[in-house]
């Protein structure tokens, strides 16, 4: 019955407003995303692999609301998350490319983002980077709002790689972290020489000189986002040798 009414339904009502919609020239769709994207994803690990890039939707964290990821290529991608404003980090999308080279073997790595973020929520805009092993994690803070903040306890301030930074060092039991929170304001576009920060953390003894370096990351770490909110990179790329 079900069935027979909605066929019923669609023959006596879509069906006429489809050809009253074509005498004026238009169409009637489904719903879409507003981005009419390459690639779209609302699964908690939705990867999408691009110009040698992986996209991720990483929804990893404990109680999450819905989240969706969109992308044209690896430099113009964003999502859409309703996470509800509870504590802990409930997701962490990004692009990533794999470095997989030794510290003391690379001669350049650095970075370009342009982001477009919201004015609520609790969510940080952030690069993430591994050795191959994933026991340590750098993380550099380029923007960031509301009730958010780094693991472990603050150890210093240093102007590395084009920024100046808050040096907080922990551990999440997993893994060594090293969060670096830019000084002077969110930055929301520019360039990051990432190579120097890395070199200065082995010259503090935290990892070897010859780490190897396993990938980097650039998304938003995000905690909440009630309501729906949107977070689109605009422009990305990550470069070494």
């Amino acid at each position: 019955m079900i069935r027979a009414a909605r066929k019923l339904f669609l023959n006596r009502v879509v069906t006429p407003l489809i050809a009253l919609l074509a005498a004026f020239g238009l169409t009637l769709t489904t719903a879409t995303s507003a981005h009419a994207a390459t690639w779209e994803s609302s699964d908690q690990w939705g990867t999408w692999n691009n110009g040698g890039y992986t996209l991720y939707n990483n929804i990893w964290g404990s109680g999450p609301g819905p989240q969706s990821i969109w992308a044209n290529s690896y430099s113009q991608w964003g999502v859409w998350a309703n996470h509800p404003n509870t504590g802990g980090i409930k997701s962490y999308p990004n692009a990533k490319r794999v470095v997989n080279r030794q510290l003391n073997q690379l001669n350049s790595l650095n970075s370009s983002y342009n982001v477009t973020v919201p004015s609520s929520g609790a969510y940080n805009t952030a690069y993430d980077i591994w050795d191959t092993d994933y026991d340590h994690e750098v993380m550099l803070w380029m923007n960031w709002t509301g009730p958010v903040g780094p693991l472990g306890s603050y150890q210093t301030r240093v102007t590395s790689g084009g920024h100046t930074w808050d040096v907080y060092r922990g551990s999440n039991g997993a893994n060594n972290v090293y969060s670096f929170l830019r000084v002077g304001g969110n930055s929301y576009s520019g360039s990051v020489d990432i190579l120097p920060i890395l070199r200065w953390i082995a010259g503090r003894g935290w990892w070897a000189q010859n780490e190897p370096i396993g990938d980097v990351q650039f998304g938003y770490e995000i905690t909440s986002s009630s309501g729906g909110l949107n977070f689109t990179t605009n422009s990305f790329n990550v470069n070494f040798s």
